[in-house]
């Protein structure tokens, strides 16, 4: 039914695209983070630097109003916008330079459940490449109508508890013992889950696995020399989704934004070794891109 997996790694074609050419700072993207209230801004922070360290020529975080003075004091190079809930969406996608979105760190579910049915395409705006994360996997397990309006432009990235939310009847299977072989695996999941939902799945963990509707999957293994424990970490996820919506504003298609923004985030770890914390992800992307000869 499905191909065969592979192991994420990033090769010269990847360097080459993780490269800036000649333009402007449009011409990298423009990338929108949406943020939750007041307190509550410190995830869609963690994912605006990502997506800007990791080459998105500009990064918004949208906010509620009253947070707004909260959010401008924290950032600099990222700026900040008010956007009050639905219909604040809908005009600031108006802008057809924003060119892909995050939603879920720290957004709050109710916020989720209004922001994600136009982000999805209420027929106010046209639908965006996006990374739904956190808070927004949420609102999406508890509304059948979020769950069917996801497109092949959407990444998924929950961690274990969210794949349970979202998929219940898929985590029980992946979680009976095996009776006899072949087992029921992580990967079987995750390719299950992306056919169902119609969109890329980056099932997260040491093994993360990423796969798309067609059965494409790629794992992304933190074992052995790869080992980064120390992403066990407050953030490490909003960091992640950062990183992927900015490659998605770059113009990687949803896969290749899973596949090389997990990757990174990895390699992110290893460069800074024990005592990471989340803030720390985004800034050692410039080590590793000198490394890698970006």
């Amino acid at each position: 039914m499905y191909g065969k997996s592979k192991i994420v790694t990033v090769g010269p074609d990847i360097q080459s695209r993780l490269l800036k050419s000649d333009g402007h700072k449009y011409t990298h993207g423009h990338a929108l983070i949406l943020s939750g209230g007041v307190g509550k801004g410190g995830a869609a922070r963690l994912a605006a630097r990502g997506a800007l360290r990791i080459g998105a020529g500009v990064v918004t975080v949208g906010c509620p109003p009253g947070a707004l003075q909260e959010n401008a004091g924290a950032l600099d190079a990222v700026m900040v916008r008010a956007l009050k809930g639905a219909d604040g969406l809908a005009e600031a996608l108006q802008d057809a330079r924003i060119n892909a979105l995050c939603l879920g760190p720290g957004l709050g579910v109710k916020r989720a459940a209004e922001l994600v049915g136009v982000a999805l395409g209420d027929g106010r705006v046209e639908p965006r490449p996006m990374v739904l994360d956190a808070d927004a996997l949420t609102a999406m397990a508890g509304d059948a109508g979020l769950f069917g309006a996801l497109h092949e432009n959407c990444v998924l990235t929950p961690h274990a508890g969210e794949f349970a939310r979202l998929f219940p009847d898929i985590a029980e299977k992946l979680n009976t013992p095996a009776t006899k072989g072949p087992a029921y695996s992580k990967v079987d999941a995750t390719r299950e889950a992306a056919a169902r939902a119609g969109c890329v799945v980056l099932f997260k963990g040491a093994d993360t696995v990423i796969a798309d509707p067609g059965g494409r999957c790629s794992i992304n293994s933190a074992h052995y020399e790869r080992s980064a424990p120390w992403l066990a970490t407050a953030g490490s996820g909003d960091g992640l989704a950062g990183f992927i919506a900015g490659l998605l504003a770059r113009g990687f298609g949803p896969m290749q934004a899973a596949e090389t923004g997990a990757w990174l985030h990895v390699e992110c770890a290893l460069e800074f070794g024990p005592g990471l914390i989340a803030e720390d992800l985004a800034d050692m992307l410039p080590a590793v891109f000198r490394r890698l000869g970006v």
